[in-house]
């Protein structure tokens, strides 16, 4: 008995909140004014078929008949109360929506699916209404949170409840939204409350509103600030991936390598040929294109480094004037062949499936998945370059060859093959770089050319040959440039950035860490 109860109860519940024809009507025929009203009303009290209206209302699909609103479907008009299908009339009128219009029934949807078992559609729901929620959706509102389990979408909809009542006539909704909101770390938030200050008119619940924007300004400083270091890190691990094939060619072996920059961009070529051929012959295993672009990117790169240290820079060691003009040379030349192969437009890599979107740690902080990828790639690449510096018998003979070649030579090394190693090394390494650089933007044929100069910067202060001041000199660099973009603009901070290295080397010539040896300008 007490289960038949229960469910005429629910039946009861559901007829009562059903939409009727009145109010069918009223959503389509009128004035705008009042069809908004009637959608808040139907909106406040949701059930399958007033989502259903409000949806085809959204898509053009209803028509009017006799003053009567059809929902069109496989050329029918179907009663959006009962469900019955009849013939559509010649007479059949549009329902007219203006953007006004548009944009309510994008809101209503939009409040509806907060009650979607979906987290993702709830959450997007969300996002949707930021801004955009009045007091005629408390009710709905209400609901959600009731039947909301997530944590973080919870404390979310209790701020879409807040800026809500902040809209109320009632003065203390007023102030519990200001309470409410002073808890948020989103930007609408902040602009919602200076809208309100405004036109607010009770000095205390303006004073309440003066309080709660500054707590959610000094809660959204910190995210700029968050933001801006890890900026300046993303920033930092690029140029430490572009710095440390320079740190061997140039901190290594001397030579002022002015193609780095297009073994890098040969790289990101590489990257998007490999792009281009998962497309075509393995779709199904496309996301996987990245890993497999790794190693090719740096074969590729190496292979370009070692054709021209042994047609070219063999001859030149000790010119370094000789090596910086024929190497700019043949930076020229990479170009045009780049240009000649696939055209001077730049081409876009796209990034696999699971480097989209991003980590969101704060209401103006989101750390994208691309870039954390690109900071852990360039820790693993100087993980790898230093063991294999520091630890291997390759790295022993490049180490040997550069502190005293002829004794490297009398002990049996093949100083000229070990050259040739050392130069496909960083040559391969820029190619890695370009690799990543391919995830963050796109490739062209100039795409080595805006780093080239800040790369030798990272060296050179750093300290030449030194592995581990090129990353503080990476780091401090792009921790630095970003934080001085947010205060001059990224051109005057670019100037200010060169200004500093350029004292920086004026004090200390040897860079932040001086190579060890045995000559006293070490």
């Amino acid at each position: 008995m007490r289960k038949i109860l229960v469910i005429a109860a629910m039946l009861l519940s559901a007829s009562a909140h059903a939409l009727t024809a009145d109010e069918a009507k009223a959503i389509a025929v009128g004035e705008g004014d009042a069809r908004i009203d009637a959608l808040h009303a139907a909106v406040a009290k949701p059930d399958e078929k007033t989502t259903a209206f409000i949806q085809a209302l959204s898509d053009d699909a209803v028509k009017v008949v006799a003053g009567k609103p059809l929902i069109v479907k496989d050329d029918k008009g179907v009663d959006p109360v009962t469900g019955a299908a009849t013939a559509l009339p010649d007479t059949a009128e549009d329902v007219l929506n203006n953007n006004r219009m548009r944009g309510e029934f994008d809101n209503a949807l939009a409040a509806l699916k907060l009650l979607s078992s979906d987290d993702t559609v709830r959450r997007a729901a969300i996002k949707t209404l930021q801004g955009e929620v009045d007091e005629s959706k408390l009710a709905l509102l209400d609901k959600a949170l009731a039947q909301e389990t997530v944590a973080d979408l919870k404390d979310k909809l209790g701020q879409l409840r807040a800026a809500a009542l902040l809209g109320s006539n009632d003065k203390a909704n007023r102030l519990e939204a200001a309470a409410l909101l002073a808890q948020s770390a989103q930007a609408s938030t902040k602009t919602l409350l200076l809208e309100q200050i405004k036109v607010e008119t009770e000095p205390d619940v303006k004073a309440s509103l003066q309080l709660s924007l500054s707590k959610v300004e000094a809660r959204l400083a910190w995210g700029d600030r968050l933001g801006a270091i890890f900026s300046g890190i993303s920033l930092g691990s690029i140029l430490l991936l572009v710095a440390l094939g320079l740190a061997i060619t140039y901190g290594l072996m001397g030579v002022i390598n002015m193609a780095h920059g297009e073994l890098m961009m040969i790289g990101a070529y590489a990257t998007y040929v490999v792009q281009g051929t998962f497309q075509k012959y393995l779709p199904g295993a496309f996301d996987w294109y990245l890993l497999a672009s790794v190693p090719v990117s740096f074969m590729a790169s190496a292979l370009v480094g070692v054709a021209l240290e042994r047609s070219v820079i063999r001859f030149l060691y000790g010119r370094p004037l000789e090596t910086l003009l024929a190497t700019w040379g043949i930076s020229l030349m990479l170009m045009q062949l780049v240009r000649t192969i696939f055209g001077a437009q730049n081409v876009g890599v796209e990034n696999p499936s699971w480097m989209s979107g991003g980590v969101q740690l704060m209401g103006n902080l989101s750390l994208p998945y691309n870039r954390l990828v690109i900071v852990a790639f360039a820790f693993a690449v100087l993980g790898s370059v230093a063991f294999l510096i520091g630890k291997t018998r390759l790295g022993l003979f490049v180490r040997g060859v550069t502190q005293n070649r002829p004794i490297a030579s009398c002990m049996g090394v093949d100083t000229a093959l070990i050259d040739t190693y050392a130069f496909a090394l960083g040559s391969g390494i820029a190619g890695l770089a370009g690799c990543a650089l391919s995830q963050v933007g796109n490739v062209g044929p100039d795409l080595g050319q805006g780093y080239i100069v800040d790369s030798f910067m990272v060296v050179v202060l750093g300290g030449v040959g030194q592995l581990a001041g090129t990353v503080y000199a990476a780091m401090g660099l792009g921790i630095l440039n970003k934080f001085l973009e947010g205060w001059t603009g990224a051109v005057l901070a670019k100037i200010a950035v060169l200004m500093f290295i350029i004292i920086f080397i004026q004090k200390r010539p040897q860079g932040i860490f001086a190579m060890k040896g045995r000559s006293a300008e070490a």
